[in-house]
């Protein structure tokens, strides 16, 4: 189990910094690829599942460095 520890972290860290990435404050999804939107819209869609896929990855990444920590 201890092996398989840091793998976890290392895969769950490259996961949140994609999802991070992939949200932008204050636009749409769609600026990330390029297009415009000087506007504020509420999440909707993917951008939901983009948003708490992110907190799970946190709360996950957290939970595993806890565990590591006491291992």
């Amino acid at each position: 189990m201890q092996q398989y520890l840091p793998l976890a972290q290392i895969v769950v860290s490259i996961l949140l910094i994609v999802f991070i990435l992939l949200q932008q404050r204050g636009t749409a999804l769609g600026s990330s690829f390029g297009q415009e939107g000087g506007f504020y819209a509420t999440r909707r869609g993917i951008q939901k599942k983009i948003l708490w896929a992110t907190v799970v990855c946190g709360a996950l990444f957290v939970a595993l460095a806890i565990v590591n920590l006491i291992l």
